[in-house]
């Protein structure tokens, strides 16, 4: 698996969500299973074979969260500077064609989402505007087609 790149928040969460998953959620499903268990011929069982599929789910949900917690490395935070956009930093950007401004902060994909303005370093936009610097253009090929944007302020 390739190394995912995340702040010190998002592997809290992560690990969080893990504890979740393994102290609460399996001991629950495991319940379900040995009552279903307990009220006989399994092979029409349907609440049996629920609990066993909802049990195969949750363990492979835990496998992919061990798996991004294993490849997981935490971004330097007192290292990022606002010269250029790189990954955490917040980046005010002006569409040349409409006029329209967005503000978004780049994050790795483990952490992104768009309702909070959080945009995965993964996304056409944010692969066209890293290493931009205020002031710069950067044009940005979409599935919606190609797009130019200013960059107009660059923080942390």
């Amino acid at each position: 698996m390739a190394v995912i790149y995340m702040t010190g928040e998002g592997y809290k969460k992560l690990k969080e969500e893990l504890t979740e998953l393994e102290s609460v959620q399996r001991p629950a499903i495991s319940k379900q299973i040995a009552e279903a268990r307990d009220k006989g011929d399994l092979s029409e069982n349907a609440e049996y074979d629920a609990a066993r599929e909802a049990q195969g789910l949750l363990e492979m949900k835990i496998a992919l969260l061990k798996d991004k917690i294993a490849s997981a490395r935490l971004i330097d935070e007192s290292k990022i500077n606002a010269n250029e956009v790189q990954i955490l930093t917040r980046v005010k950007i002006r569409n040349t064609k409409n006029g329209q401004e967005m503000a978004y902060t780049i994050v790795s994909e483990s952490e992104a989402n768009f309702k909070e303005g959080k945009l995965s370093v993964e996304t056409p936009i944010a692969k066209g505007l890293l290493g931009k610097k205020k002031g710069e253009k950067a044009i940005v090929v979409a599935p919606s087609g190609q797009m130019e944007f200013e960059i107009i302020d660059i923080s942390i």
